[in-house]
């Protein structure tokens, strides 16, 4: 898929964007930047955790023979997981269009169909991204992770009307 250093050199990118998160928390004052520092500083350890399966998985494959595949299955999981690997430091909002449902951080489905003597209404709330400002100095940071690691952030809030 990539060159034989490509999950190394993952890894010590997210391990550098680790770091200065956890630098750039120390001289964070506000308590809702702090609560996403700290996400920000776990999403980055679970993107890590997963570089660190996928290496090991190659380790085991260079070194060891793999006659019914299993690892090689195994490594093309954690490489599809870590494509699609997002971290979500706010909300995040699945909607069911077949249903008319939605659901706010994996909690109970909502009815987003209302009907009165006017007629049916749908109303799914929405996300409305986080603006630089109320980011303060993580909104740079997060642009880089997101250039140069390749991991997506979401910073949204839930917005309903």
């Amino acid at each position: 898929m990539f060159n034989d250093w490509y999950y190394v050199h993952q890894l010590a990118v997210l391990a550098r964007f680790r770091l200065i998160v956890l630098a750039n928390r120390l001289g964070c004052e506000d308590e809702f930047l702090l609560e996403l520092h700290d996400k920000l500083i776990e999403g980055l350890a679970c993107a890590i955790a997963r570089v660190q399966s996928i290496t090991a998985l190659e380790r085991q494959l260079a070194f060891d023979t793999d006659e019914e595949g299993i690892a090689a299955f195994q490594l093309h999981g954690e490489e599809e997981c870590l494509a699609r690997f997002r971290i979500t430091l706010l909300d995040h909002l699945e909607i069911d269009v077949d249903t008319h449902e939605y659901r706010l951080n994996g909690g109970d489905w909502h009815y987003a169909l209302a009907a009165d003597c006017d007629g049916i209404e749908i109303s799914y709330p929405r996300l409305v991204a986080l603006t630089d400002a109320e980011l303060g100095t993580l909104a740079p940071i997060v642009r880089a992770i997101r250039s140069e690691a390749g991991i997506g952030i979401s910073i949204a809030r839930v917005i309903y009307g």
